[in-house]
């Protein structure tokens, strides 16, 4: 994988959790699929998506919450 190819799964990712904030919890699993649906033309596996997501979350872009299971949301100053 690419650092394009990183940067655009991102980019989906982030964006993914954002359109659907409130209204879905995503776990990783879930967005790693959605990642591997989405890029399947560009030859994304899940390992890559999961690097992808693993440095979304080190860096705090995204962060995990607990509500009867794990899930990944925005953190709160990026809710508006």
């Amino acid at each position: 994988m690419t650092d394009e190819q990183k940067q655009k799964i991102k980019e989906f990712v982030v964006n993914l959790v954002k359109e659907y904030h409130g209204k879905k919890r995503f776990k990783p699993q879930d967005l790693e699929k959605e990642v591997e649906q989405n890029f399947q033309n560009e030859n994304i596996t899940r390992k890559d998506a999961k690097a992808a997501i693993k440095e979304l979350t080190d860096n705090g872009e995204l962060i995990y919450g607990y509500a009867g299971g794990s899930f990944l949301t925005l953190p709160e100053d990026q809710t508006q």
